[in-house]
């Protein structure tokens, strides 16, 4: 498959072609099965991948499991293994024109460039990480003994990426690698390009063979492959980004060996203003964005926008002049702001919540599909705001993954904290103040992985680790935490 860098006017060939990478090889599925991802925007052809059989899955757990038992990157210091990483990074950022094409057309969504260009970061972040991770030591209990706690790879991972953010993997494959793991990626069918890029470019900056393997599948939609890698036994640890129902399957399958988890699952994330807020329009700003980014299909997303009933009617007022104004389209065309639903199937999920919140709370705008013919072509769903929402409601209760925004009535602080962590996830929260006791009581009080002050979603202070609390998640990714999770601790007793 050829991506056509717009920017410098030539054929990039950043995927080889419908292919799997096994121990350092490009080869085909087995039975020579294809399958084509099309634009979500107007169906045409983005890319043909290999359809892995479940042979092909198993030779790339047996290839990361041989190149972590008898291999050589484990043992190689971390000198070398982040100059692989560095090496990657820069791949990255010379392929970026390239790279967000792909991701653009793919994931059908604009202002992707930013994520590619934040992998690259991401690659050099946990270079310099790994050369600067030190173990410790014990040396006063005994005077006769010293103690060792060092850090060693936790061995042959199996890493399930997400389809809304295929870039990801830079956060949550990559760490382990600079652990010293063997890798396997599957990533999901709908956006695998950016995938097998980034695997040619580890190839070419000189990771051992078996190191990192990348099968793509979409048979079963995906499900095959992922439930193979959680029910083996020749990995020991799973890296899943998904909802809560599928976390909840590979966790399961991952049962009959204790496999080791980390899940970045599914949130309903609330978005609190209270009336003191510095700037009401910066706060519905973050708001709008918190929610229409990605077309709302992030786990982040800030879909429960609790308000103070003193501010609500002039906050509604100000969303529903933001969410009339998205431009929907290409999203190659810079004009887009928000781009269609990854797929038919997901659209009709969402109109279906949209249908339920018109039975039960006031629609502001939005409400269902576009009218525009020049629009029919894609699985566009306008961004839509519920006012008077209860929290009880099932827009309120269910993630719906889409541009849908449920404005939520608050009295006082209590009320907001109570609903706030009325729910089964806790993966993120905003909070919108000008008094900084308010601010630290509600954060702490909030049951969620991540907490924003002051902003949604964009802080600047991107290596914080994330993850969820309660049915959100296991675990965390990025920062330190990010490459801990990767670790297992070992204590050595030298009796002298």
């Amino acid at each position: 498959m050829a991506i056509k860098n717009k920017t410098a006017g030539v054929l990039q060939e950043l995927v080889l072609g419908p292919l799997l990478l096994i121990d350092n090889k490009w080869v085909g599925a087995r039975d020579g099965a294809t399958f084509d991802r099309r634009s979500p925007y107007d169906g045409s052809i983005v890319g043909t991948y290999a359809d892995a059989t479940q042979d092909d899955i198993l030779a790339a757990i047996k290839s990361a499991r041989q190149a972590f038992d008898d291999g050589e990157w484990r043992r190689t210091s971390s000198r070398d293994r982040a100059g692989v990483l560095m090496r990657v990074a820069t791949a990255i950022r010379t392929n970026a024109d390239a790279l967000t094409a792909m991701v653009i057309r793919e994931v059908g969504q604009p202002g992707q460039r930013g994520t590619v260009l934040r992998a690259a970061e991401m690659l050099d972040y946990y270079a310099h990480l790994i050369m600067d991770r030190r173990d410790e030591m014990v040396g006063d209990q005994d005077p006769h003994a010293i103690g060792l706690i060092v850090k060693e790879p936790v061995g042959a991972v199996g890493v399930l990426t997400n389809w809304n953010s295929p870039m990801s993997l830079a956060h949550k494959g990559c760490p382990a690698l600079a652990a010293g793991c063997s890798v396997v990626l599957k990533p999901s069918h709908l956006t695998p390009g950016t995938a097998l890029a980034i695997g040619r470019f580890f190839v070419e900056a000189g990771l051992p063979p078996g190191v990192l393997n990348i099968v793509t599948s979409a048979r079963d939609d995906g499900v095959m492959a992922g439930q193979t890698m959680a029910g083996s036994p020749l990995l020991d640890m799973i890296a899943f980004t998904g909802s809560s129902v599928n976390g909840r399957k590979v966790m399961a399958a991952c049962a009959a060996n204790l496999t080791r988890v980390s899940l970045e699952l599914g949130g309903k994330s609330p978005h609190i203003i209270f009336p003191d807020v510095r700037s009401i329009d910066e706060a519905v700003e973050a708001a709008f964005l918190g929610i229409t980014t990605l077309a709302g299909q992030a786990c982040q997303s800030g879909s429960r926008l609790l308000v103070h009933e003193s501010i609500r009617a002039e906050v509604v007022a100000k969303l529903k002049q933001k969410f009339e104004s998205v431009q929907l389209g290409d999203p190659l065309d810079p004009a887009t702001t928000m781009g269609p639903m990854v797929s038919a199937a997901h659209q009709e999920r969402v109109i279906s919540y949209i249908e339920s919140g018109k039975l039960s709370a006031q629609l502001v705008t939005g409400g269902g599909r576009p009218t525009s013919a020049a629009l029919a072509g894609g699985h566009f769903v306008l961004p839509t705001l519920f006012d008077g929402v209860d929290n009880h409601d099932l827009i309120a209760r269910e993630e719906i993954f889409g541009p849908v925004l449920a404005v939520i009535p608050f009295k006082d602080e209590a009320e907001a904290v109570r609903l706030a962590n009325d729910t089964m996830f806790g993966l993120a929260a905003g909070v919108w103040t000008e008094d900084i006791r308010v601010a630290m009581r509600v954060a702490k009080a909030i049951r969620s992985g991540t907490v924003w002050v002051n902003a949604f979603r964009e802080s600047g202070l991107w290596t914080m680790p994330a993850g969820g609390f309660k049915q959100s998640g296991i675990g965390r990714e990025r920062g330190r935490e990010g490459l801990d999770v990767f670790l297992e601790t070992k204590s050595i007793h030298l009796k002298y």
